[in-house]
């Protein structure tokens, strides 16, 4: 099967973001299962291009990937180049598989898709919530959704979820659309590590026991601050709140956690962290807190449990069925007392705490690998194909 991917970002190496590094995990899994995966996408690397060929195929773990670059309208990822290409190359194409809405790749790829009449899946990756439209750019983001959008999502053959919590904020729209099919992420394999090549950073972070952890985009929607009202109300653990920035809130952060008198038990890493840093923190943590306002899925809820790390998170997590599903952590309201109870209970009671981890890692071990999910995936292609 002929599986072209369309992505207007895709830059796995680098950049550290669930859906990127979710995307190429399935893709990835999917060469490895014996099919023919492509991806077209743009150079464009947040304010700066990255420095890769153009328009010649690029090989990364089984699977071809064509850079288009992007001129103007880059919030877009306006790419001609990329529509010329694509819709040169379609004639032998199974099924495309479309990541994102609100830009322009899915829509031109969308087009070019009915015109040549090849079914293609939609993955919305956690765009399609109807709070976070009203939050940011709602009149922009509503006029595109009627001019744009719901033919793209009315002409698919599928559209692809991760979660059940996505699944019902799209049918929040009310819109007539075509079956929604659930795919969760899956998780990639722990590489050893070498502990002389961890940031000194990281090692003061560490030495800080036990650690209460929460890695991941340092965004207004994982319910940072809620986490640090609730690390108020307790008395156990130090919090590292480690990850990218851009949207440059930390020094908001950090004075909510001066005015909380939290400076002596809470430290900010706003960086990326891979390999030896990353596992480091996981295997320091005592707990994993991901108390986010909204989120389709959660990668970073996986690979803690994975490691063994029992975790807390709040409903609107789409992970949180998975973790009541296999008992790894505690799914509990944001509010500071739940939240923060939770977090001290998992701390006081370390054999209740490496029970829970060690339900986690089983079941995440057992049953969400890539090849599993792609295996999945490979289902609905086949669907889409058939016209089911």
């Amino acid at each position: 099967m002929r599986i072209v991917h369309v992505v207007p970002s895709y830059l796995p190496a680098v950049r550290h973001g669930g859906p990127i590094f979710a995307i190429h995990g399935l893709c990835r899994a999917l060469a490895a299962r014996g099919h023919q995966v492509e991806v077209f996408t743009t150079n464009v690397d947040g304010p700066n291009n990255s420095p890769v060929p153009l328009g010649t195929g690029v090989e990364l773990d089984g699977v071809q990937i064509r850079y288009f670059p992007s001129y103007i309208l880059r919030r877009l990822y306006w790419s001609p180049p990329l529509a010329r290409a694509l819709r040169a190359s379609v004639t032998n194409c199974s099924v495309m598989h479309l990541h994102s809405v609100f830009l322009w790749p899915t829509w031109a790829a969308a087009g070019i898709a009915r015109t040549a009449h090849i079914p293609y899946v939609i993955s919305p990756r956690g765009m399609l919530v109807k709070d976070l439209i009203k939050r940011k750019s709602r009149a922009i983001k509503m006029a595109w959704i009627e001019l744009v959008e719901k033919t793209n999502l009315k002409g698919a053959s599928a559209i692809h979820v991760t979660s059940l919590i996505e699944a019902t904020e799209i049918r929040r729209f009310g819109w007539s659309l075509p079956q929604i099919s659930m795919v969760p992420n899956g998780v990639e394999d722990i590489e050893a590590y070498d502990r002389d090549k961890v940031s000194a950073d990281v090692r003061a972070i560490g030495a800080d026991q036990p650690l209460i952890l929460s890695l991941g985009r340092i965004s207004w929607k994982k319910g940072l601050d809620r986490l640090l009202r609730a690390i108020a109300r307790t008395d156990v653990g130090k919090l590292a709140i480690v990850g990218p920035d851009d949207e440059k809130l930390t020094p908001q952060l950090e004075r909510l956690a001066c005015e909380l008198k939290l400076t002596d038990r809470v430290r900010f890493l706003p960086r990326t962290v891979l390999g030896a840093d990353k596992e480091y923190l996981f295997r320091s943590a005592k707990v994993f807190v991901l108390p986010s306002y909204s989120e389709n899925f959660a990668n970073s809820i996986l690979e803690a449990m994975q490691r063994g790390v029992p975790v807390v998170l709040t409903p609107e997590v789409g992970a949180a069925e998975i973790v009541q599903e296999c008992g790894g952590g505690l799914v509990v309201s944001g509010d500071p007392e739940p939240l923060g109870t939770a977090i001290s209970r998992l701390i006081a009671d370390p054999s209740f705490a490496r029970a829970m981890g060690a339900a986690g890692q089983k079941h995440i071990l057992e049953h969400y690998t890539w090849n599993q999910m792609a295996a999945l995936m490979e289902g609905l292609y086949e669907m889409v194909q058939r016209g089911d």
